[in-house]
């Protein structure tokens, strides 16, 4: 009996991962404000620029906020995480910090079996290794190149075909009705 307990627990753990959802809801439930209110504030103008380019849509914080939604409906908000850990840490002042924070994006993102490890090549997960050695502000820039690269020519493009980004679309324009 305790077994078919277990089983139908894995059985509703794994259908609740299998689950891709894809909607406008999964996207207002991650807006870093009130979704009512920051979408009020959001224009059919800025909502449609995010289709211009790849660095327009992360230059916008909802934007950024839709696209990580649905990288998340994907299961490759990494690549996002990684990139967005990369920006911070170009701006690390401190050299006593500086060390650490490169490890601990290394841990996470860039190492073998890491915990939300990045899809890059053998040659730049080596590169970067080597740059562990002497960690700069510019240690991740090749391995950030080829995620930022990976997600505009991949994530991107089916992004801007996605339920969220169509139905958020639809929401501006509808407020303007």
């Amino acid at each position: 009996q305790l077994t078919s307990q277990v089983n139908r627990g894995m059985r509703t753990r794994l259908g609740c991962l299998s689950h891709k959802s894809d909607s406008y809801n999964d996207f207002t439930a991650i807006l870093p404000d009130k979704p009512n209110r920051a979408l009020k504030r959001l224009s059919t103008e800025e909502a449609t620029r995010w289709a211009d380019s790849f660095d327009v849509l992360l230059s916008h914080k909802y934007g950024l906020a839709a696209f990580r939604a649905f990288l998340k409906t994907e299961f490759s908000e990494e690549n996002l995480e990684f990139w967005l850990a990369c920006e911070d840490f170009k701006k690390t002042r401190s050299a006593a910090k500086l060390a650490a924070k490169a490890q601990r994006i290394f841990e996470e993102f860039i190492d073998v079996q890491a915990p939300r490890e990045v899809n890059i090549d053998f040659q730049t997960r080596e590169l970067t290794r080597r740059n562990m050695q002497e960690p700069s502000l510019s240690c991740f820039d090749q391995a950030q190149g080829k995620v930022h690269s990976l997600m505009e020519k991949d994530s991107y493009p089916r992004f801007l075909r996605s339920k969220i980004y169509t139905d958020l679309l639809s929401q501006t324009q509808r407020r303007l009705s």
